[in-house]
């Protein structure tokens, strides 16, 4: 055998792919449940932390603040680890898609906030005043005036940033999430070929490569917007 025929053996292992192809696509679907799970409860979290940080009341900031500090310090998979293996310790018993989905879904909440709060500070007080010198109410400006022109601001970061944590999903692995990087190292270990890694990775190619391109588009169509 030649070496090129050993890597085709190693890693696109025709038997090996027809086997655990079934497998593949049904961590696939965990993951684009997980991911999608993550993206609207996580960036929905983030932008009412943003909003009622705006309120600028001391004591709710200040718990906002600590929150998103915190969660963006913390390696998610430390969270993760802590989650999963201590709070049953603390008789709090959690299955491994939930501690996965609430630690990435916390971790892009703090990101979101920061995100929104740095487009809801960008907006001109004039907007604000404005706003408000037509009858309407603090948060009917914020809603209806302020939000919407933060939020153009704050897609392109916001698309990178949930690109870049559901990527993270493969994590769940370690605590045995049954998601495409589970799967594909379960076969690997089973049939002692590489072909399952390989076939993991063209199903993350094919999940997030087009999300990679929508954020770049995003990104050049509202810079340009802004110019």
């Amino acid at each position: 055998m030649t070496q090129w025929e050993r890597f085709l053996d190693t890693f696109f292992n025709a038997e090996v792919l027809t086997r655990y192809t079934p497998d593949i696509l049904a961590g696939l679907w965990v993951t684009v449940q997980l991911s999608l799970l993550i993206v609207v409860v996580g960036i929905g979290l983030g932008t009412t932390l943003a909003m009622l940080r705006a309120y600028h009341i001391r004591l709710l900031s200040l718990i906002i603040i600590v929150f998103a500090d915190v969660f963006r310090a913390i390696p998610p998979l430390v969270l993760i680890l802590i989650a999963f293996f201590g709070l049953p310790n603390a008789g709090l018993f959690l299955s491994s898609f939930v501690v996965l989905f609430a630690v990435l879904t916390l971790t892009l909440a703090a990101f979101a906030e920061e995100i929104v709060w740095a487009g809801i500070t960008s907006v001109d007080r004039g907007q604000w005043e404005a706003a408000r010198s037509t009858g309407i109410g603090f948060t009917g400006t914020l809603v209806w005036v302020v939000l919407p022109q933060a939020m153009r601001m704050a897609i392109p970061p916001m698309t990178n940033r949930a690109i870049a944590i559901t990527k993270m999903t493969a994590l769940g692995t370690v605590i045995g999430v049954p998601d495409i990087l589970n799967q594909a190292t379960t076969a690997q270990s089973f049939s002692g070929n590489a072909s399952p890694l390989m076939l993991a990775a063209i199903a993350y190619v094919l999940l997030f490569l087009p999300l990679v391109i929508l954020a770049r588009w995003l990104e050049s169509r509202f810079v340009w917007r802004k110019a």
